[in-house]
Order: structure tokens, then C-alpha cells, then sequence
């Protein structure tokens, strides 16, 4: 780490040369990002797709009039240079992370991606004591704020409020759909699903290190199951509920979460303290989920008590019994 970072050069040490190279490299990445971002959003999110390519093009006409510049006063070889290699550059976040969180987090960086290119280009001019890289450096600050003028401008003709409107409407249903609903499946399942085995192996055998073991084992598994069952269900291709490997990660995480909550527990030797203490993590969580449905997937909070609480309640006193008897 400490080599990578010795090795960068600082703006102040660049000749007007490789300033001109480095934003010529800038603005080429920037069209790139965009492009990218708008092809993933093109089908469920096309306005936001159409701001990002008119961004995308007014970045390849800064690009052109920095190359012109370049060809004209150090001719057709330019420098590779890039933001890595220079301290203090405002970095840009891997795409990918970015383009999996969804639209707002595209807008969010989008937005950076503007102000960040800004005031580099501005700081770096006020620096500059000499004339001709100080008149490079404005230009290069004026595009920049012209590229923040024309964004605005796009943003009024492709988004307005309605518009906006709707694609925050698709995005929560795409939330819902990839994250809320296969988790409060996996949470339900995992929470309910391990009530049986957990208190009948307390109430059997009283021994709590037995009884975290069989919980734990049950939470694991049942998370496992739930995963691989969630993400063979549905590719996501019709259904619209994206991807197979997020719903199936979100599931079984669940899953396995709702067993531990009263498998650990357990890890308290004096068998009616964890047990006590497992009873109200049961009564927790059974009532969060209640709300959590009612929150998310708007099913009425009666109904939902109903059925997650009386049925929890109802697989908790089966497991006493067995266990009991």
C-alpha cells in the first residue's frame, strides 16, 4: 500500500502537457460511466437512461475540444495518464458496486461525479501560477461548470416531478421485490420454522449447550435450504423480481438469522434464564415481523398478527409438549 502510494505524482509536479492528457482521460472514463449506468437502467428506469446519455454526449464534446487542444499545441501523442496515478484526484467508485444499489445510488454518484470533476478543475486553477496552465486549467473549470448547467437542463426535460415520481414507485416495487419480500419469507420461516426443535430439545433434555447445537444446526440449514429454494424458484426473468442470487442471499441470511435470534440464548448455562430470554426473543420477534409486514407489504397489521404471532405461538407450544412428554 505504502509503495502504491509513493509512486503517485502530485498535480503541482504535471507539465500543462500531462494536465491536458490527465482530463482528456478524465472525460473519456466520465462517458464511459454514464453509458454504462444508463444501459442498466434503460429498461425499467428509460428517462434516467436518456439523461445519462445526453451527459454522456455533452463528455464527448468536452473530450473532442480537449483533444484539439492538445493536437494543437503538443501535437497527436498523448500521455497516458489517469486519476489513479495522481494524488489527490478525485477517485470514481467501481460501476459495479454502484449499478447494484440501484437508481438512487446512481443518481447520488452521478451528482458527485459532477461536483467532484468541478472543483478539482477549479482548486487546480487557483493553484496554477503560471499564465497559459492557469488559462487551462479556467477553461477546463468553465466546461465543467457548463457540463453542471447542461445537466440541470437535461434533468428539467427528461425528469420532471411525475416522471421522477414514477421511477422512485418502480424502484421501491424493485426493492420490495429483490430484498423486503424474500427476506421477511426467510425471517418468518426461520423464525417459526425452528420454534418446534429448539424448545423441545430444551424441554427434553434441559441441557442448553445441546440446545444451542440443535439450534443452531436447524437455523444454518434452514437458511441454506431457504437460499438455494429461493434462487431456483424464479430466474426473475418474467416475474420481474431481479436477481435470483440477491433474492436467494437475502432469504437464507434471513432464515438463518430468525433461527439464532432465540438459539443463542442458550449459550447461558442456567437452563430457565436462556429459556426465559429465548421466550422474549420469540415475543420480539414474531410482533416484528408482524409489523414488518404491515410496513413493507401493507397487509393489514390484524391479519398479520394473526397469522405470523397465533401460528408462531402455536408451533412454540407444539415444541414444549413434545419436549415435556
Amino acid at each position: 500500500m505504502l509503495s502504491r502510494l509513493t509512486q503517485r505524482r502530485q498535480f503541482g509536479d504535471l507539465t500543462e502537457q500531462e494536465v491536458l492528457a490527465l482530463a482528456i482521460g478524465a472525460e473519456e472514463e466520465d462517458a464511459r460511466l454514464y453509458r454504462i449506468y444508463a444501459e442498466g437502467l434503460r429498461t425499467d428506469f428509460p428517462d434516467s437512461a436518456a439523461l445519462l446519455d445526453g451527459m454522456a454526449a455533452e463528455e464527448d464534446t468536452h473530450r473532442r475540444r480537449l483533444i484539439e487542444r492538445f493536437k494543437q499545441r503538443f501535437g497527436t501523442v498523448i500521455p497516458p495518464i489517469n486519476r489513479s496515478q495522481i494524488a489527490g484526484y478525485p477517485a470514481r467508485r467501481p460501476y459495479w458496486q454502484i449499478q447494484a444499489q440501484g437508481l438512487e445510488r446512481i443518481r447520488a454518484e452521478v451528482g458527485l461525479m459532477e461536483r467532484d470533476s468541478a472543483r478539482f478543475y477549479t482548486a487546480a486553477a487557483g493553484r496554477s501560477r503560471d499564465a497559459d496552465t492557469r488559462k487551462l486549467l479556467g477553461d477546463l473549470a468553465e466546461a465543467e461548470a457548463g457540463h453542471q448547467r447542461a445537466a440541470h437542463d437535461l434533468t428539467d426535460q427528461h425528469l420532471d416531478p411525475e416522471t421522477r415520481a414514477t421511477e422512485d414507485a418502480v424502484n421501491r416495487r424493485q426493492f420490495i421485490l429483490t430484498w423486503v419480500q424474500p427476506s421477511l419469507a426467510g425471517l418468518m420461516d426461520g423464525s417459526v420454522s425452528t420454534l418446534a426443535p429448539i424448545f423441545a430439545t430444551a424441554f427434553a433434555t434441559q441441557d442448553t449447550w445441546t440446545t444451542f447445537l440443535v439450534g443452531f444446526a436447524a437455523s444454518v440449514g434452514a437458511g441454506i435450504s431457504m437460499g438455494f429454494t429461493e434462487a431456483a424458484s424464479d430466474d426473475g426473468e418474467l416475474s420481474g423480481r431481479g436477481s435470483p442470487i440477491k433474492r436467494g442471499f437475502a432469504s437464507g441470511v434471513m432464515t438463518t438469522v430468525g433461527g439464532l435470534g432465540h438459539a443463542l440464548p442458550y449459550l447461558i448455562t442456567d437452563f430457565w434464564t436462556a429459556t426465559s430470554i429465548a421466550i422474549l426473543v420469540v415475543f420480539v420477534e414474531l410482533w416484528a415481523i408482524a409489523w414488518l409486514q404491515n410496513r413493507y407489504m401493507q397487509t393489514p397489521f390484524f391479519r398479520a398478527a394473526l397469522q405470523v404471532v397465533v401460528g408462531g405461538a402455536l408451533v412454540f407450544g407444539a415444541g414444549v409438549l413434545i419436549g415435556s412428554g
